[in-house]
């Protein structure tokens, strides 16, 4: 009954956190606000049981895609008046959207609610395991694909904002394999100094 409770408490505060990023009218009061939504939503998967999940929510969201957004946020000189101008326009989309996810969600929680009771699992049961088993045997080539396109991705990325600035030094590797240590060095005689 108390995770219950917990569970109702985190989803009032998930729900709160994300109406606060899409009505904050500063986007780095709506990134913390996201921030919060992107905790609570892990403490929801530790409620769940899963670990893993929880920690890659904060490992990969938190730590590392809100910190560079709310970087790029501070950095940057944005134009609220014109962040602001598409919101009327855009509204009936994202009411559309957003009823289509209200549901899907309401129909995965309809099966729990009133259909089957979950498997009972037993106690040596680890979904960090399970998850790693089927994402390495059953997935493992939609797995290896994703991770190619999102090298790729780096690659282009890096490529994409390349600038060749002229007045930088650079090495050139293949110049410098072909040096001969004649080229380089030269011995020179010279008398010796007499006091």
């Amino acid at each position: 009954m108390f995770e219950y409770w917990l569970f109702i408490l985190f989803a009032v505060v998930l729900v709160g956190a994300g109406l606060g990023v899409i009505t904050a009218r500063n986007p780095v009061h709506g990134a913390l606000a996201l921030v919060l939504a992107f905790f609570t939503a892990a403490a929801i998967w530790l409620l769940l049981r899963a670990e893993f999940l929880a920690i890659a929510l904060v490992v990969v969201y938190v730590g590392a895609v809100m910190v560079l957004f709310l970087f790029v946020v501070m950095m940057l000189d944005i134009n609220l008046e014109r962040v602001r101008e598409g919101f009327w326009r855009n509204l009936p989309l994202a009411l559309v959207v957003g009823g289509i996810m209200v549901l899907e969600m309401a129909a995965v929680l309809s099966k729990r609610i009133w259909g089957e009771t979950p498997r009972q699992l037993p106690a040596s049961y680890s979904n960090t395991r399970e998850l790693g088993r089927v994402l390495y045997t059953q997935y493992a080539y939609a797995f290896e694909i994703a991770a190619v396109i999102l090298l790729v991705a780096i690659i282009a990325a890096i490529a994409l904002t390349l600038r060749a600035r002229k007045d930088s030094r650079h090495q050139a590797p293949a110049e410098q394999v072909k040096a001969r240590r004649a080229e380089r060095v030269r011995l020179v005689s010279m008398p010796a100094e007499k006091e």
